[in-house]
């Protein structure tokens, strides 16, 4: 309703000062006044540093008066008088209150506030009064404040206008991150959660390292909320939402471990509450549920925490009872399990905004790099200020007698400095820093300090404007100094997570890393980390590589990660899929696991070709990427990948196997290839890949080349890249023999003829059983058929030309064969070799690395136009 304005005598006091008014308006703009200043003076944080006004206040005032983590403590009530009197006019009770909450170890994650006496305990009692208690700063709360005098931060006027109070702290922790905040203004509230303070430095840091770094990236690394009092977060979704979004909701349950007493009986122990629940009402809620026979099954429960042990309330049980459906219901009906809503506001340039995990670092380190800058600047004011009077300093003493003898004859020090200033061209600064310099500083040695000083003060000077042109520099300051607060203050994380059974695949539990996966001949597999395998020189004998029966040997060698998907093509034709992580992890010793209780391979058929794909889901790989398969009579066929994305449980055909005839190999390849395919009985063929076009799965193939109809067959096959210089081709005996030979060697013909010598097949060096192309940054697998493996850098097996035998790569017992060869992609050098191991090259005489005439002529006739 509008007021009118009432008819007042001409005489009355105030006559005609009346403003009409619309008091919906008035009454508007006055509630939103009030919740403004409820919003950014009380309720809400700075997304800067984390603090609310009475926080910032606390600390500040305590700063103030010298109360430092080093220092004696002070008495609480002389803090809190001083705070309100000149900061907090709120009353004492809401200072001491949140004094109080800062010095508890169970209610801030890293505490601010070093208290001695009586600060309440997690059992709910009060703390004592401030006239009791003593406190000073933590030694992480002085981080919030250095450089505070600086000019790093505004100051503003305090509440009577009496001294200055900063607006902001300039802290060196993301402090809203660690210990999080809560709060209910006008029309909105506030529930921040606390986390690790190692894992939101990394983040921080990779941050800067990535300013685009995706939200599930920074995920990683800054994995869920870390409260003080422990705990387990059942489930995750809510807390990815809530680091995604700003709001999401975190279920926390305590801990429990079920004990055994002397006389057979359970008891369950709770060692840790959720954040926030107090533990006499959790205990006297527990003895409410097992009077009201809503949890059956429990004799007595008891609250036996001290300060020393920490929390203890053990539950004991009845006889029979089973102890974890009394857990379950205690999730269920108590606060054993309770949620908090996670509603990440706080004041961005003053406003209230919702904010994601990025929001809340990128807010952070850009205050940050604001702070370095101010600071910089600030030092460099002064250091200039310090260099101008040096510099008067030099010209005085380089004009000694002169600047004496002028001070001498001046009538007053204005006299002097006037012309000190006239004859010397020194500023005024200058002049009044020669007249109060003290003689004693005209001695030599002192004389050198002053130019040493002069000397360090310039570098500094360059070294801060560097810093202020560049930007690197300055980002490189905050990790640094982030990093330096990781190593005082950082810790390992408190509270665990837990997954539900629908929030994650086998896949996200598997920590991604490179195996070696290993096939023995009668179908047992496993995987060993790859580390497990040191590396040794050729020649030398071996390490036990694994536990095979007498009849059986090591196979197929090769080397995955954990997270890809491994395609499986039996020497019947046949594909079938497995994960990395689902083969049996053993050690070098153990056998494994027969290979057809994972996968449904028929009794009659044989693992020949394994496949290593990161990601079957990537439609742009799966379509431009190609199969290429090989039979052990010649034939060669091309399919593109994404005919094997959809894996079957009982598998696919993936070629066409002739009576008498077998898988051999298998490539991934690009489209864009040379393949070459050697046989046994030491020929090799070069060919490009789009001699052979793709087909579908159920296609026989093309001749790739030619075998002879006796006991030759085809031993491997390789795809190369003819413009990779650094490639060459590693073809190995079944004795021991082996050598690299480069790919030009083999001239490039059409797809199947006969091919050319690769190597010298003798008695000696038995027949040709694979080859690989290989590089100098690669370690070599060799594994026996007595299941002996050894380790060997590539680099250490000389070149030679096609037609020679090579040299000896491993030394083998009587009657033992090589059974498979495979490539690292990583040598490690650091590992030290395994005890006896010889290190000769081995080269018998006569074992000559040059070919002879008759071998090259033989080797020409058999070369195909």
């Amino acid at each position: 309703m509008d007021t009118t304005e009432e008819q007042l005598p001409d005489n009355t006091p105030g006559r005609g000062r009346i403003i009409p008014v619309n008091i919906e308006e008035q009454m508007k703009s006055a509630y939103i006044d009030y919740s403004m200043s409820v919003i950014v003076g009380r309720a809400l944080p700075d997304a800067r540093d984390g603090l609310k006004p009475v926080h910032r206040r606390i600390l500040y005032g305590m700063y103030e008066m010298g109360n430092f983590y080093n220092r004696p403590y002070k008495k609480s009530a002389r803090i809190v008088g001083d705070v309100m009197g000149k900061y907090h006019p709120h009353g004492d009770a809401s200072i001491y209150d949140t004094m109080v909450r800062m010095a508890q170890d169970w209610s801030m994650r890293y505490t601010l506030v070093d208290g001695q006496g009586n600060f309440g305990s997690q059992d709910g009692d009060s703390p004592a009064a401030m006239r009791y208690t003593e406190v000073r700063l933590e030694r992480i709360a002085e981080t919030m404040l250095d450089d505070i005098e600086k000019d790093t931060i505004d100051f503003q006027l305090n509440y009577d206008d009496s001294t200055k109070e900063p607006t902001v702290l300039p802290t060196r922790i993301p402090q809203l991150l660690l210990n999080g905040s809560s709060g209910i203004a006008v029309g909105m509230a506030t529930n921040m959660l606390p986390h690790n303070l190692t894992e939101v430095v990394d983040g921080c840091v990779a941050y800067i390292d990535n300013k685009d770094i995706s939200i599930d990236d920074l995920i990683k690394i800054v994995k869920a909320p870390d409260f003080p009092t422990g705990g387990i977060i059942h489930g995750y979704e809510g807390v990815k939402a809530g680091l995604h979004t700003g709001r999401g909701r975190v279920v926390l349950r305590g801990k429990v471990v079920v004990e055994t007493s002397k006389n057979g009986k359970e008891k369950i122990v709770i060692t840790e509450v959720p954040y926030q629940v107090n533990r006499d009402t959790l205990t006297e809620k527990i003895g409410h549920l097992i009077n009201d026979k809503i949890i059956e099954g429990v004799s007595d429960v008891n609250n036996e925490s001290n300060n020393k042990e920490g929390t203890r309330i053990v539950v004991e049980l009845k006889k029979d009872t089973i102890a974890q459906v009394v857990i379950n219901h205690l999730y269920k009906h108590s606060e054993l399990q309770t949620s908090f809503g996670i509603n990440n506001v706080a004041l961005v340039k003053g406003r209230p905004k919702i904010l994601n995990i990025k929001d809340l670092i990128r807010e952070f380190v850009d205050f940050r790099h604001e702070v370095v800058i101010r600071r910089t600047k600030f030092e460099l004011k002064k250091a200039e200020e310090r260099a101008h009077i040096l510099e008067g300093y030099l010209i005085a003493l380089d004009h000694l007698d002169e600047v004496i003898t002028l001070i001498r004859n001046s009538s007053t020090p204005e006299v002097a400095k006037d012309g000190l200033i006239s004859n010397f061209q020194m500023s005024e600064i200058q002049a009044k820093a020669v007249l109060e310099l003290r003689l004693q500083r005209l001695t030599g040695m002192e004389r050198d300090k002053i130019k040493k000083e002069h000397e360090e003060i310039m570098a500094l000077i360059g070294r801060l404007k560097e810093i202020l042109e560049n930007e690197g520099m300055r980002f490189q300051i905050i990790k640094d100094e982030l990093e330096e607060i990781k190593q005082k203050f950082g810790d390992a994380r408190k509270t665990e997570i837990t997954y539900l059974a629908d929030e994650i695949s086998m896949q996200d539990l598997i920590e991604e890393e490179d195996v070696v996966v290993t096939i023995s001949h009668l179908g047992y597999i496993k995987r060993t980390s790859a580390t497990e395998y040191r590396q040794q020189r050729r020649g030398g004998r071996g390490a036990k590589g694994s536990s095979t029966r007498q009849e059986d040997y090591i196979e197929q060698l090769f080397v995955a990660s954990t997270h890809h998907t491994l395609l499986f093509f039996t020497e019947n034709g046949k594909c079938f899929w497995l994960k990395v992580y689902e083969i049996t992890e053993g050690d070098k010793q153990s056998k494994g696991r027969a290979i057809q209780n994972l996968i449904q391979i028929p009794a009659d058929d044989k693992i020949r070709a394994i496949i290593d794909i990161k990601d079957l889901q990537d439609e742009e790989y799966i379509n431009n990427n190609y199969i290429v398969l090989c039979t052990r009579k010649g034939i060669i066929k091309k399919t593109r990948v994404a005919d094997f994305s959809r894996p079957r449980q009982n598998g696919v055909n993936a070629i066409t196997i002739n009576d008498g005839d077998q898988l051999l190999d298998a490539c991934l390849t690009d489209g864009k290839k040379e393949i070459m395919m050697a046989v046994k009985s030491g020929r090799a063929i070069r060919f490009p890949e789009e001699k052979v076009r793709p087909t579908g799965r159920g296609a026989i193939g093309v001749f790739g080349i030619s075998v002879d109809e006796n006991d030759d067959e085809v031993v491997g096959m390789i795809c190369v890249n003819s413009d990779d210089p650094d490639v060459s081709v590693l073809v190995v005996s079944s004795k021991g023999f082996g050598k690299r030979t480069a790919v030009e060697e083999y001239r490039i013909t059409n797809r199947g003829g006969k091919g050319v010598k690769t190597i010298n097949v003798t008695a000696k060096t038995g027949s040709l059983i694979g080859l690989l192309n290989v590089n100098e940054k690669q370690d070599l697998m060799i594994t026996c058929k007595s299941g002996v493996t050894i380790r060997t850098s590539i680099a250490t097996i000389r070149e030679a030309g096609r037609a020679t035998q090579g040299v000896k790569l491993i030394r083998l017992d009587e009657g033992d064969e090589i059974a498979a060869i495979t490539k690292l992609n990583e040598h490690e050098d650091d590992e030290e070799p395994v005890e006896n191991t010889i290190t000769s090259e081995l080269e018998a005489p006569g074992e000559s690395t040059e070919p002879n005439e008759n071998e090259i002529s033989k080797d020409d006739e058999n070369e195909n136009q």
